[in-house]
């Protein structure tokens, strides 16, 4: 989504635009200076990415009464980080720009990898020239196009399903923006009303060697 264009649309209508920058992550897009309003963050993925806290972000462009209304509701309802939680948070931290760079050039190489392999039909990630988004994620993305991507086999359901539980490397789970690479069968999870096409494999990409996680797949798929 090219957030500039949605913010002016926002501004004429008198709208407000919020972002979910959760997989981009503030390393990528930092969505406040392209004209959002709001930002919100899983801070359970990429910001943690370490998969022991649950924890959310929600920022203002500005500190006006919108901002003082989303101060009231958390501390009305109670919403508010434990000392925990903060804590490891601000330990991940440290590291997020290592993890979401590696995450990033290891998703990217894997892309590359398998565009044209004679078992996957295409490879959906924004950092191919061949993606619909391709020329919105260049211009505002900096440094890397994120650690998720997309893989639709060659195959029905069944097919797609028996290659996730050969990998070795990569983790079956629902996820993403952890370490460890994980893999999942999005239609075989949200059911038979699911608009995900059934030969979709979902990647979250994590920073293990690439050469291993192509080699995962590459075994999975034969």
């Amino acid at each position: 989504i090219d957030i500039a264009a949605a913010a002016n649309v926002a501004q004429e209508t008198g709208a407000r635009l919020a972002v979910d920058s959760t997989v981009a992550t503030p390393v990528l897009t930092q969505p406040l200076r392209h004209g959002a309003d709001i930002v919100v963050h899983s801070a359970t993925k990429y910001l943690n990415g370490h998969c022991d806290v649950l924890a959310g972000v929600t920022l203002c462009a500005e500190k006006d009464d919108f901002w003082k209304k989303i101060c009231d509701i958390r501390l009305h309802t109670g919403a508010v980080l434990g000392s925990l939680e903060a804590w490891l948070l601000q330990r991940s931290l440290r590291t997020l720009f290592l993890r979401v760079r590696k995450s990033s050039e290891s998703a990217m190489t894997i892309a590359q990898h398998f565009e044209g392999h004679p078992k996957i039909k295409s490879v959906l990630y924004p950092g191919l020239p061949n993606h619909p988004g391709h020329e919105v994620a260049k211009h505002q993305m900096d440094g890397g196009f994120g650690g998720m991507l997309s893989l639709c086999v060659k195959g029905d359901a069944e097919t797609a399903l028996d290659i996730v539980k050969r990998c070795a490397v990569f983790t079956r789970a629902t996820s993403l923006g952890g370490v460890e690479s994980l893999i999942e069968h999005r239609y075989s999870i949200e059911g038979e009303n699911s608009p995900i096409p059934k030969d979709l494999l979902r990647l979250s990409v994590g920073i293990e060697a690439v050469e291993d996680l192509i080699t995962d797949l590459e075994q999975a798929l034969n």
